[in-house]
């Protein structure tokens, strides 16, 4: 199989369909025909080019003294496919990465295959000098490959730690599970996996692969021994803490993780609602719920800016983690930094309203975990105050999980200090 080909391929679809990678790449691993090196490659191109988009386009820009937007998108996704493996990728030869670029060049570009040798060529021979800009926002931008506004809003949000939090983008997270003591142990599971995991810092039940697995040959996801969530997923649910025999509503749950969780905490005893949207991602959710053998799961359409009137104050526990930016899973997602930031206006009244609505199912005593996995203070901590500015019967609740404390009832994860999603955690309590 040609994987450059497939690679430039899947960068085509994604950028004139605006389709998602993780989509695109999906429904070219699933047919079955690449090896694990084969689908590793692919993975490390088309993720990686889409990471470093605006690195690479810099570069292509200087070198070649044409504007971005002077290119058709198949010599631009050509000079990217190239570009990448000359600049970030060692173990391949800067002539092979040339010369099987050119050869595609001549099948999807040709009037602009010398074009393309031409700039490839001359990256080959200044890649250890490529010119950065001299502003220090500008070059921050384009060293990782995060929009210049990106980059000025968490200078602005997190003065202390933007540097780290930007940097962090680029890294490549490990995949975490949590076991699934329903059955088995995290030290049982550990020694099934041997010497590529590690247990997580915080969460009491979750594993970090330090070896690669292809996810569809790993067994002990197939034997529903666990499934795979981020460890701040698993810090939320922790933090929030349901117990057997509670009533708990997810009201944003697929895939279905914190439902899951929460399901595991309870022992199996209770009652679990899980709500989305679209009826198409349910299945998602019963399919993993029957796989781990969780029986407390029931799984239904519905749109969380409007309350159940069935379900009002009837809830021990709601979880309200609402659609959002996304700034905290920019490595797991590199298509999200490339989205325009300028009008969230529509997602910040979307975000109130699934609150205001979760809130009624809250009994007297209950608590609600509002979390999201950006890094935007105007959908975390300002979008708490806000709520508790018009509703006194409910207060902020302290929570600890492992070493870490939040005394105020509210947390911020930054990948570059806990090693994990960028998280935000929040647990409100009804008072009266």
């Amino acid at each position: 199989m040609n994987v450059r080909k497939i690679a430039y391929n899947v960068l085509e679809e994604s950028e004139k369909k605006s389709k998602y990678i993780s989509l695109a790449l999906d429904s070219v691993i699933s047919r079955g025909e690449l090896s694990g090196e084969d689908r590793a490659l692919l993975s490390a191109l088309v993720y990686g080019v889409t990471e470093r988009k605006i690195t690479l386009d810099y570069f292509i820009s200087a070198l070649s003294g044409r504007n971005i937007r002077s290119l058709d998108s198949e010599v631009l996704n050509l000079l990217r496919l190239g570009a990448y493996q000359i600049i970030y990728m060692d173990k391949i030869p800067d002539s092979a990465a040339v010369n099987e670029t050119v050869k595609l060049a001549s099948r999807y570009a040709a009037r602009s295959k010398n074009f393309v040798n031409a700039i490839l060529r001359r990256i080959c021979r200044e890649k250890s000098s490529l010119p950065y800009p001299t502003d220090n926002t500008e070059r921050l931008s384009i060293e990782n490959s995060i929009p210049k506004e990106l980059c000025e809003h968490f200078m602005r949000d997190y003065p202390d730690d933007f540097e780290e939090i930007i940097r962090a983008s680029n890294s490549k997270p490990k995949l975490t599970l949590t076991v699934n003591t329903l059955r088995s142990s995290r030290d049982s599971l550990a020694k099934i996996i041997g010497d590529g995991c590690e247990k997580t810092a915080f969460s009491e039940k979750g594993l970090k692969l330090t070896s690669s697995f292809a996810v569809s040959d790993f067994s002990p996801l197939s034997d529903g021994l666990c499934y795979v969530q981020d460890e701040a997923s698993q810090i939320a649910v922790s933090a929030l803490a349901p117990k057997s025999g509670d009533t708990v509503i997810d009201v944003c749950s697929c895939p279905g993780g914190k439902a899951f969780f929460s399901a595991i905490l309870m022992e199996n005893v209770g009652k679990i609602y899980c709500f989305d949207l679209h009826e198409s991602k349910l299945p998602l959710i019963k399919n993993q719920a029957e796989k781990l053998g969780i029986e407390i799961i029931n799984a239904e359409r519905h749109d969380s800016r409007i309350a159940r009137e069935d379900l009002i104050e009837k809830a021990d526990k709601v979880i309200c983690d609402v659609p959002c930016s996304g700034l905290g899973v920019l490595a797991k997602k590199p298509e999200i930094r490339h989205k325009s930031f300028n009008d969230l206006s529509e997602l910040d009244n979307i975000q109130k309203e699934i609150l205001e609505a979760s809130a009624k199912y809250v009994k007297v005593g209950g608590v609600l975990l509002y979390s999201t996995c950006t890094l935007r203070k105007a959908e975390n901590e300002e979008r708490v105050a806000q709520f508790l500015s018009t509703h006194p019967n409910f207060e902020l609740l302290p929570f600890s999980v492992g070493t870490l404390e939040a005394k105020e009832g509210l947390l911020t994860l930054l990948p570059s200090k806990h090693a994990t999603d960028g998280f935000f955690i929040s647990l409100l309590k009804r008072r009266s």
